[in-house]
């Protein structure tokens, strides 16, 4: 199989009219228990210059040993970078939908710390849909693009970013919780975590607004 390599034809394409670039990938959509988490990622024009760190690629690709190195290098070579939340609670109360956009919006909301200015970017954002706008981000110009994580460079930055900082959570919340084995599989539908689900129910980390039962196993 062809690994592709990401890039930065689109972002420096963008920074022709933009100030910024912002792009955003989430992780834990699917998870049966844990939060919700976007990365964001922060290039401007200056920095689109640079090399792209080697090994970048969507967080999918990046095999699980490599994947801190990988994000702490990631991290160094944007402007910015931020990660996002949205708990199961959240996930529970208002759709899995609306929970992505509130958590893309609390990375953006971080990047201010960062110097970037979210109204002088445009967004990124990996996928068809724009989960960002109906959640609060009205202010933003939106640019979905399927399968950027795989091809834009600052996309695969925030998805590896996103994806170190949940699979630390989970793995802190397997101490508390170790039936589930939160520690492997992070939070997704693996036999062990849903044999423990049967036997002891639900944590409060768990989504109980979904089909649990019924879920398909990944791992």
């Amino acid at each position: 199989m062809t690994v592709v390599v990401p890039r930065l034809t689109v972002e420096r394409r963008l920074l022709r009219e933009h100030a910024v670039v912002i792009a955003c990938d989430e992780v834990g959509r699917g998870a049966l228990a844990g939060p919700v988490a976007v990365g964001a990622a922060a290039v401007d024009a200056s920095r689109a210059r640079k090399r792209v760190p080697d090994g970048l690629r969507d967080s999918k690709l990046v095999p699980e040993h490599k994947r801190a190195d990988v994000a702490a290098r990631a991290a160094a070579w944007v402007n910015a970078s931020a990660v996002g939340w949205a708990s199961a609670r959240e996930v529970d109360e208002v759709g899995i939908m609306r929970a992505l956009g509130l958590a893309a919006l609390r990375a953006i909301a971080d990047l201010r710390a960062g110097s970037i200015v979210p109204e002088e970017a445009i967004v990124i954002l990996d996928g068809n849909h724009d989960y960002i706008t109906p959640a609060g981000g009205a202010g933003l110009v939106i640019r979905p693009i399927v399968k950027a994580d795989r091809d834009c460079a600052s996309a695969a930055a925030a998805s590896v970013v996103a994806k170190v900082a949940r699979d630390a959570f989970m793995t802190d919340l397997h101490d508390e919780f170790p039936a589930y084995q939160w520690s492997r599989n992070k939070g997704y539908a693996s036999p062990e975590h849903r044999a423990a689900i049967r036997e002891l129910g639900l944590s409060t980390h768990h989504r109980a607004s979904w089909a649990i039962a019924d879920a398909p196993t990944l791992f």
